[in-house]
């Protein structure tokens, strides 16, 4: 496998929420860097610079590539990196709807319960203006929630009910579930790339930091619970040693 001339820099937000990272896309996008063996640093600098308005997104040597599953091409096409390997084209096939499954759908319902809560809002997202002047932070709050509602409703799942859209991230944890089965790994004895994807968001919607009847309704499904546990100790063992001493 090839590597690079010198180590990728990932843009990320950093730890929060006493999770290893403050959103499920940097998280699945660091967790394919380990699954790959790649080198890289973090720079916890670099959002009002993203080239998309968002993290995270990495630079290598002078390629900026944004968005994390534009990441994971980059990767697996400029260092032979085969996430998938092993599976065959209908698993890789089942493999890639369930990943659009989890960040076109469930995700989604995810950030609406943590940004769109009062409860939620006030005890996570809301300290990310800290650092903001405190004359223009609460602006700046109402600015960005109101862009957060724009943008669900422009997908179309903000236009639903509490209890609808409940019902819609309910039955993505189900097929989820289902899908996980009793594998350590969704598509079998070794993760795969969209093993990462999963991984990042279950663990911020079954975060203990956040109340939210998304986490009730992914706790109450046996096997997700000890998958997460299981790519965390794989993936971020300092972080799960930290967790498992708490």
């Amino acid at each position: 496998m090839l590597q690079p001339t010198a180590p990728i820099t990932l843009f990320a937000f950093g730890p929060a929420f006493d999770l290893p990272e403050a959103s499920p896309y940097v998280m699945k996008t660091e967790t394919q860097l380990k699954m790959a063996g790649l080198p890289y640093e973090k720079d916890f600098t670099g959002f009002d610079k993203a080239p998309k308005g968002k993290l995270p997104y990495i630079r290598d040597g002078e390629t900026v590539v944004a968005d994390s599953t534009f990441i994971r091409q980059h990767i697996e096409w400029s260092y032979g990196v085969d996430f998938d390997a092993g599976l065959n084209l209908q698993q890789r096939a089942a493999a890639w709807a369930v990943e659009r499954m989890i960040e076109d759908h469930l995700g989604w319902a995810a950030l609406r319960a943590r940004w769109l809560d009062p409860v939620n809002f006030a005890k996570g997202p809301a300290h990310f203006f800290d650092r903001i002047p405190e004359e223009i932070r609460e602006t700046m709050k109402e600015k960005t929630l109101a862009e957060i509602a724009q943008r669900l409703h422009g997908h179309g799942i903000g236009r639903h009910s509490d209890e609808d859209i409940l019902f819609l991230g309910t039955r993505s944890l189900y097929s989820l579930s289902q899908m996980l089965g009793d594998k350590p790994y969704l598509m079998g004895d070794e993760p795969c790339g969209t093993d990462a994807t999963a991984f990042g968001m279950l663990t911020h919607v079954m975060a203990p930091f956040f109340t939210t009847d998304l986490r009730k309704a992914a706790e109450a499904h046996a096997n997700l619970r000890p998958y997460v546990d299981r790519m965390m100790a794989r993936y971020y063992p300092e972080f799960s040693a930290r967790q498992m001493a708490a």
